[in-house]
């Protein structure tokens, strides 16, 4: 009878790859075929192949390796693999990697791979970038990742654009007697007399409730405007859905305006983010002044208005003609954003000497998840 691996030389054995053999031990059944998968991914990293390390992995799971001939695993059978052998969120990280660190373009580019991929933001992303490499039937497939986590988005950021917008509690009293205007406080104060210590209970005979104040949207402008450059992408989407959720808010002027060098308004496809991101060109060079001025011609009523660019501040154009027309809207009395990053984990990669320059003529300079910006509309529009 064979005796069982150990677990943790195992795992050594997985992170080191098969240099490890020898003093970890052979990999069988799923573990050998996890080796295989890792190392059809991370068996190209050029590092490794600098330090003459070989990952190995070059066969389908279940197949040893062996020799150095080319590998006879194909994207589709290593994906099957992935999803068959690892947890879900391995899985994301095992994508993620594939089309990001090794720009594998068949993960998001071959039919056979999309008609089995389970849709995730890392794959709408690669979407973005590589659309304009697919031919309809591809792109047909692809649309559905973007269906999907463009659907999925809405729903989590849609509540929180709701939150944002729902009003604020007053100190009036109410005859509307709702749960969520339950006045706690109030409510205990008034019936102290009815507390019971041998019970240890408190009866309230007279419940209290506050009345809610809706924000005034009255005449209000957003302008959204969105860098599409390529390491943007993450900025992109969520605008995009940002923008959607925004739309309709009653007094709540909203546009969506992107930008490379040009400047394109996408205010009209706002309601359709699916559509709307299927349009956009990511890559190209970078004219912020230009798309500033752009949005700035827009505002009706400048006390009324915010303005928030989406961009990493790399300047093409010129950067004194940017800081200029942001001086020029904060001292009209425009709220000037200057995003950073807009999504979900909001983790900046930005040119701080130029953001700093528009910090110091009156922009609120940052990064934000969707949900922050919308509580900042909300408070600055209910003021």
């Amino acid at each position: 009878m064979n005796p069982q691996p150990d677990p943790s030389l195992e795992r050594w054995r997985l992170v080191l790859g098969a240099p490890a053999e020898e003093s970890c031990g052979a990999l069988g059944g799923d573990a050998a075929g996890r080796d295989q998968a890792l190392g059809w991914l991370y068996g190209r990293d050029p590092d490794l192949e600098r330090r003459g390390v070989r990952r190995g992995g070059n066969k389908p799971a279940g197949e040893r390796a062996g020799g150095d001939g080319p590998s006879v695993l194909t994207t589709v059978d290593w994906l099957d693999d992935v999803h068959r052998l690892f947890p879900k969120e391995t899985i994301e990280r095992l994508e993620r990697d594939a089309v990001e660190r090794y720009e594998i373009h068949e993960v998001v580019t071959d039919p056979a791979v999309l008609e089995r991929i389970e849709p995730n933001p890392t794959l709408l992303r690669a979407v973005l970038r590589t659309k304009h490499l697919m031919n309809p039937e591809v792109l047909a497939l692809a649309r559905r990742i973007v269906e999907q986590v463009v659907q999925e988005l809405m729903r989590k950021m849609a509540t929180q654009v709701r939150q944002a917008f729902h009003g604020t509690r007053s100190r009036r009293p109410s005859r509307w007697k709702q749960a969520r205007n339950f006045d706690f406080h109030t409510t205990i104060r008034a019936n102290l007399g009815h507390y019971r210590p041998e019970e240890g209970r408190l009866y309230i005979e007279h419940p209290h409730f506050v009345s809610r104040t809706k924000r005034q949207v009255d005449r209000w402008q957003m302008i959204l405007i969105v860098d599409q450059s390529g390491s943007m992408v993450g900025s992109v989407i969520h605008s995009a859905v940002t923008a959607a959720c925004l739309w309709g808010l009653p007094g709540l002027k909203t546009h969506l305006i992107a930008f490379d060098t040009s400047v394109v308004d996408l205010t009209s496809d706002v309601t359709d983010p699916v559509e709307l991101l299927m349009k956009v060109q990511l890559g190209g060079g970078t004219d912020i002044g230009r798309a500033v001025e752009y949005g700035a011609g827009l505002i009706e009523n400048p006390r009324r208005a915010i303005l928030a660019v989406v961009t990493d501040f790399y300047e093409g154009g010129d950067p004194y003609r940017l800081v200029r027309t942001v001086k020029r809207l904060v001292e009209q009395g425009t709220h000037v954003l200057g995003l950073a990053a807009l999504d979900e984990e909001a983790n900046p990669s930005y040119d701080r000497e130029l953001a700093q320059r528009l910090a110091n003529v009156g922009a609120h300079v940052g990064a934000m998840t969707p949900g922050e910006l919308a509580g900042f509309v909300a408070e600055r529009i209910g003021r």
